[in-house]
């Protein structure tokens, strides 16, 4: 007879995207996998428990909270699911994670700022909008803290970018400079500006094997910090773009209502805004010093283009400019 799994580990999410690579990797270590989700995001992978549950209700972990674990990582950012769970299941997890942001951060701007900087005040209710995502991971934060205290993991993760990543930011660059390889190329001139992204296989890795350790206390989870010149240059390389780059001044940039960041005709990672001059420089050293690595930046890029050149017309197109767009700014600024 074969042995039994290493560690019976609770995912409350695992249907979509960070959540099924945690699961998978989860898997691939030996460890048995129960993903608890609405299954509505996706599926879970082979190998895996789906529990279909709608956190929303009452009884929403009802087939789960008899069984004890080692190991649960709730990935809600909605503080009333995260104090239901914990309420529900803590006394049954020798070890809990809360997927927590740096958007919990009250400070953006101070540069290479740690876990000791202040957080935003944690949100009052229960039910939390995307305008206050970072207040509601700090709820979150707070309620984890309160009811399984020293058995607690807290990750901050950065942006997460790589192969899966649907919003699109990761991908943007690369996959601009490989559409259309010698024609000009519209940039914003952002000459002080950091990047920073953790490759969503990295942190999954990490994540398992922190479960195993039990590693306790609070972590931010960020990439290397590279200049946004860097970022250019490297997805330039990666994808091939050998036509001439056109830097363009934030000013010009938002007059002509390009927009900053991610969302429908914007350049993906830009932040023209003192207040979030920190953005990017996030100090990730305790979280390297507990095992996290990272892969290269050109492996990352070659991934997240294989991927969105896979998906086709279906690739991902809400954090960059639509081709249209580019060359019509980029004729209004050769005419102007």
């Amino acid at each position: 007879m074969g042995e039994g799994p290493l560690m019976e580990v609770l995912i409350l999410g695992g249907t979509a995207w960070l959540g099924q690579v945690v699961a998978t990797e989860a898997l691939a270590a030996g460890h048995g996998v129960t993903c608890l989700a609405r299954g509505s995001s996706g599926s879970v992978p082979k190998g895996a428990r789906l529990v279909v549950a709608d956190r929303s209700v009452p009884d929403a972990y009802s087939q789960v909270q008899n069984q004890d674990f080692d190991a649960v990582l709730d990935l809600t950012w909605q503080p009333g699911f995260a104090i239901d769970a914990l309420q529900t299941l803590g006394t049954r997890a020798a070890h809990w994670t809360t997927l927590s942001s740096i958007s919990a951060y009250g400070d953006q701007a101070t540069i290479s700022s740690d876990e000791q900087a202040p957080l935003l005040s944690p949100l009052e209710e229960r039910s939390a909008t995307i305008e206050n995502y970072g207040q509601a991971k700090v709820a979150c934060e707070v309620a984890a803290a309160s009811l399984v205290g020293d058995r607690l993991f807290i990750v901050r993760p950065g942006l997460i970018g790589g192969r899966g990543d649907h919003t699109g930011r990761s991908g943007a660059w690369v996959t601009r400079a490989s559409r259309s390889k010698h024609e000009p190329m519209l940039i914003p001139y952002a000459p002080t500006l950091s990047t920073q992204v953790i490759d969503v296989t990295d942190l999954a890795v990490w994540l398992v094997a922190c479960m195993e350790k039990k590693v306790t206390g609070t972590f931010n989870a960020v990439g290397p910090a590279m200049s946004f010149a860097q970022w250019i240059a490297l997805s330039r390389n990666v994808g091939g773009h050998e036509g001439p780059v056109i830097e363009v001044s934030p000013e010009w940039l938002m007059g002509h209502e390009v927009g900053q960041w991610a969302g429908p005709e914007s350049f993906a990672l830009w932040i023209d805004d003192p207040s979030f001059k920190g953005w990017g420089t996030t100090s990730g050293a305790a979280a390297e010093a507990a095992g996290l690595t990272h892969r290269s930046r050109t492996e990352l890029l070659l991934d997240v283009l294989d991927w969105e050149q896979s998906l086709g017309a279906d690739a991902p197109t809400g954090a960059r400019l639509s081709e249209g767009r580019e060359r019509q700014l980029l004729t209004e600024l050769f005419t102007s």
